[in-house]
C-alpha cells in the first residue's frame, strides 16, 4: 500500500492480540488514514479464513500482524537555482495472521 510504514505501525499496534469483532470497531473509530486500508485487510483475511477453513469469524482473534517495508519510489523535486531534492514516497507491505480463540 502506498503509505509510510512508520504511519501504519502506529495503527497496527493498536489491534495486535484482540479479537476480530474488537478490532474491527478499534478500526472504525481510529482517525487516521491507513485505518481504513488495515480495516479492508483484516476483513479479507477473515474472509479467507471462513472460506479457505471454514472457521466461524467469531472464533477468530488476530495472532500476528506487522507491517514491512516496501520499496520506494523515489521522485524529485526542483528547488532554487536549477537544483532539485530527492523525495522518497515510502510503501508498505501488511501481514495479518489470524488464529483460533483459546476456550477458557
Amino acid at each position: 500500500m502506498r503509505t509510510a510504514p512508520r504511519k501504519v505501525r502506529l495503527v497496527v499496534d493498536h489491534i495486535r492480540g484482540k479479537s476480530v469483532d474488537e478490532a474491527r470497531a478499534i478500526l472504525a473509530h481510529t482517525p487516521r488514514g491507513a485505518a481504513t486500508d488495515v480495516l479492508k485487510l483484516l476483513n479479507s483475511a477473515v474472509a479467507n479464513a471462513e472460506n479457505n477453513h471454514e472457521l466461524l469469524a467469531d472464533e477468530l482473534k488476530i495472532g500476528k500482524v506487522f507491517v514491512d517495508e516496501g520499496p520506494t519510489i523515489k521522485r524529485y523535486r526542483p528547488r532554487a537555482l536549477g537544483r532539485a531534492t530527492p523525495i522518497h514516497k515510502r510503501t508498505s507491505h501488511m501481514t495479518v495472521v489470524l488464529t483460533a480463540k483459546e476456550l477458557s
